[in-house]
């Protein structure tokens, strides 16, 4: 079993960006995102004009700064690789968003990066919740999808900064 990492937020948020759940490299390091070739902070600091050379507290001090919380839909599984296909759909454990909204009570848009963690939110999340937050699907920043170019991945991040 794997297990994602505690949320990555203020209690002002107003926007909340979700993953699946930590690929190997970011296990490793014990930090969100943490695979050299995953795009998420370098399109991070590219909206919000971070410095490259920051460290991870000074990014994630960057999105609190911007009203952005991050985290993962899955709390813990059984996955035999990085890859969010590899996951073993019976051993998903969701995380305790009920609770998560109750603490930041501001937050009115969703973003997620990829399509595994928005379709397990749309099946097992969002029909226990009291109210509907808006939900945004962005292109998967993990090198995994490759297809994509910088650019454009970028392009279509860029709508974050419209509601954060």
């Amino acid at each position: 079993m794997i297990h994602s990492f505690a949320p990555i937020a203020e209690p002002d948020a107003r926007c909340l960006i979700l993953g699946s759940i930590p690929g190997k490299a970011s296990l490793q390091a014990g930090q969100y995102y943490a695979h050299p070739r995953n795009q998420f902070w370098p399109i991070m600091l590219s909206l919000f004009n971070g410095e490259t050379d920051w460290d991870y507290r000074q990014r994630t001090q960057m999105l609190k700064a911007h009203g952005i919380a991050l985290w993962d839909v899955l709390h813990s599984c059984r996955r035999r690789s990085s890859l969010d296909a590899d996951i073993e759909t019976a051993s998903v454990v969701i995380n305790d968003f009920a609770d998560f909204f109750s603490q930041h009570p501001q937050i009115k848009v969703v973003f997620f990066n990829g399509g595994t963690a928005e379709q397990n939110f749309r099946r097992q999340v969002l029909p226990l919740l009291n109210h509907s937050p808006r939900l945004i699907r962005l292109p998967s920043t993990s090198p995994a999808h490759a297809a994509m170019r910088f650019s454009d991945k970028l392009q279509s991040w860029q709508q974050i900064r419209a509601f954060c």
